[in-house]
């Protein structure tokens, strides 16, 4: 964190953005890849580390949407003394003169109330110390946070959010973000040491992730970055952290459904570019038709159609209680975990639900995750 004199620590604050109600699982992962002082926090987690940790928690988490360089903090009452304050961090160690820059500014009960004036003083000041241009489109982002008088100016290292993998083209209507996927799957208890089947793949999401989960593939391997345009990237390092993790072979197969043969299509060809074709199966079949590939059982996970209005919920009660009775009669020793807006169409499935997960936010809906144990 930059202190008093503006000049940055090896070490500081690293904020993990969460997608709402999905926070807890981003931590345990961030706890598990041995990232130093992980704590919740309004809107996801924070974690301490230097430039390496940033350039590693793009790389490898599954969870996070986005990754911000907390470069620093101080009190602020009015604009002046903003600009003052802002003009005395050390952006030269952080930004490069040649990249040009933006700066969105959110102010929350403080003295500084505008916004718009916090934003032109903190590009003012960009300008003048380190002679960056100021455009709408540019490649880095600075975040400044005035909550309460406190000043906190963080840097987004991600660029384009985390769940955009690098790997896939084709979506279907409703996508299931990867970065929710994954922490579904991990709220489920999925570690990469079971197989997964989603009878309603939609664009192949869940099947692809635990894939590469299994594989141990990195999420951020096939797309770059926002850091690598700022003063503190080390192509070198960064270049042997790509390439640290090779490829687990496992002896698993993911498999997934759709009635919709443009889906299958779609889940094939995203399968195709993540790398994991050869252990992934998709099959154009209805939910009703719905049955367990050979092998151990492991876990379903589904994210069927929730019908937005009222009125429309009418023909999705007759789906889900024919993905009950397909998991009732024929995927016994399988976990379920289903993710919905309405209890009400979960329980029709007619399966042995836990108590359901937190409301996460999806799509402008609130959604939660409903799971059972194993079924009998």
């Amino acid at each position: 964190m930059f202190h008093g004199t503006g000049f940055m620590t090896d070490s500081f604050d690293i904020f993990l953005v969460a997608t709402p109600g999905l926070d807890a699982p981003l931590a345990d992962e961030a706890r598990e890849a041995e990232f130093e002082g992980v704590a919740l926090q309004p809107g996801g987690v924070t974690l301490r580390g230097g430039w390496p940790e940033v350039w590693r928690a793009n790389l490898t988490l599954r969870g996070a949407t986005r990754v911000l360089a907390r470069v620093a903090e101080f009190r602020a009452m009015h604009l002046a003394q903003l600009d003052k304050r802002a003009r005395k961090v050390d952006w030269t160690s952080v930004l490069r003169p040649d990249v040009p820059v933006k700066v969105e500014a959110t102010c929350r009960k403080s003295r500084i109330y505008h916004a718009g004036a916090a934003t032109q003083r903190i590009e003012r000041a960009l300008r003048e110390t380190v002679g960056v241009e100021i455009s709408e489109t540019a490649p880095i982002t600075i975040k400044a946070r005035i909550d309460d008088d406190l000043c906190t100016l963080s840097v987004d290292t991600t660029g384009a959010s985390l769940h955009k993998r690098g790997h896939k083209q084709a979506v279907n209507k409703a996508p299931m973000r990867e970065t929710m996927a994954a922490m579904f799957l991990r709220t489920c208890g999925y570690d990469g040491t079971e197989p997964v089947h989603d009878p309603m793949c939609g664009s192949g999401t869940f099947v692809i992730e635990a894939a590469e989960i299994a594989m141990g593939l990195l999420p951020g391997r096939s797309r770059s970055f926002a850091f690598e345009e700022l003063a503190s990237f080390d192509p070198e390092t960064w270049g042997k952290m790509r390439q640290s993790q090779p490829a687990r072979q496992t002896e698993l197969r993911f498999h997934g459904s759709d009635r919709d043969a443009g889906a299958i299509r779609m889940s094939e060809e995203n399968a195709e570019r993540a790398g994991v074709a050869a252990i992934t199966g998709f099959s154009c079949k209805p939910v009703t038709e719905a049955a367990p590939p050979g092998g151990p059982p492991g876990l379903v996970i589904v994210n069927p159609p929730y019908g937005g209005r009222i009125g429309k919920k009418g023909p999705l009660y007759a789906v889900y209680g024919q993905f009950g009775e397909a998991m009732r009669s024929r995927f016994q020793g399988w976990r379920v975990g289903l993710i919905t807006t309405d209890a009400g169409l979960a329980k029709v499935t007619g399966l042995p639900f836990q108590a359901p997960g937190p409301f996460v936010a999806h799509g402008g809906m609130k959604v939660r995750l409903w799971q059972t144990g194993p079924l009998e």
